[in-house]
């Protein structure tokens, strides 16, 4: 079925943009290519983040929802509003820069109902400071993987498609700025809903980068601790007590086979080891109770 502006709609194309008149239709025409043969009714929705060329104009013309922002809130804020604008049951986001396959579209929502949220995960790395990327988005895939105890093919891919009730309950969480996509990854694994990693390719993008390298991996690093900190908080505290306590006692062995003395300074590593455990396991309760007063609530 094709796209249909006023009955009601099962799935939700929210294209988050910002200042991307050079791709905008490109893509455009790439999603609405895609949906026609699948036979799913469908919405296309532009959120337009304060851009000033004509992304929002371009978009009109291709018949599409637009919503603008009147400022440039983030990449992050424009995700927020397409959630809570969308009216399909799924919303598939897509980036506005041409740098994800429209095509693959089909294949997410293939793995629907049974997957609450679908990744398309990367097999290149096509970005500005290709190496320095690279390079940084590994380190905290692979630290993300460990706090939530499961591998992540991709942790910030632009394109992905979700249950947008499962994600309403997670709005709160999600951040203004480009690390929106980590969170919504890491909040879904972090309460163990069911998400699918697709393979896709991934294309050098049209136009400028908005993409800052430090601040934004910065961000991305903040994010994954902030979230499984708020989810899992066992896993960050216990191995910085581990650490600190096992520092202590081994220092303690050293000091005292050089100088017959535990120093002050052992001392402190040890009891600051138990205080960093003593905080883990008390916001892990509270966290625990909150989940369970939560679901009661249901």
């Amino acid at each position: 079925m094709t796209q249909d502006a006023e009955d009601t709609v099962a799935v939700s194309i929210v294209i988050p943009a910002y200042e991307e008149e050079q791709a905008i239709g490109g893509v455009i025409e790439a999603v609405q290519a895609a949906m026609a043969p699948t036979g799913y009714r469908y919405e296309i929705l532009v959120v337009d983040d304060g851009s000033r060329d004509q992304t929002a104009a371009r978009a009109q013309a291709k018949g599409v929802r637009v919503y603008r922002h009147r400022y440039n809130l983030g990449s992050g804020a424009a995700r927020k509003t397409g959630i809570l604008q969308a009216r399909g049951e799924i919303v598939v986001m897509i980036d506005a820069d041409g740098t994800y396959p429209a095509d693959a579209i089909p294949r997410l929502l293939a793995h629907f109902p049974e997957a609450d949220q679908v990744v398309g995960a990367r097999t290149s790395e096509q970005g500005t400071h290709r190496w320095l990327r690279a390079f940084a988005k590994t380190v905290i895939r692979r630290l993300a993987a460990y706090l939530v105890g499961q591998p992540i093919p991709d942790l910030n891919s632009g394109l992905r498609a979700f249950k947008r009730a499962v994600m309403l309950r997670y709005l709160y969480l999600l951040p203004d700025g480009f690390s929106c996509v980590s969170t919504m990854s890491l909040a879904f694994l972090a309460n163990r809903h069911v998400v699918v990693y697709e393979p896709i390719a991934y294309f050098a993008r049209i136009g400028r980068s908005k993409f800052h390298p430090i601040k934004d991996t910065y961000q991305y690093l903040l994010t994954v601790i902030r979230v499984a900190t708020y989810f899992n908080p066992l896993q960050v505290f216990l191995p910085v007590s581990l650490g600190l306590i096992g520092f202590g006692l081994l220092k303690s062995l050293l000091d005292l086979v050089l100088t017959a003395t535990i120093q002050e300074s052992d001392i402190i590593a040890i009891l600051s080891g138990v205080v960093v455990a003593a905080i883990g396991i008390l916001a892990d309760l509270i966290i625990t109770q909150g989940k369970r007063d939560h679901e009661s609530l249901r």
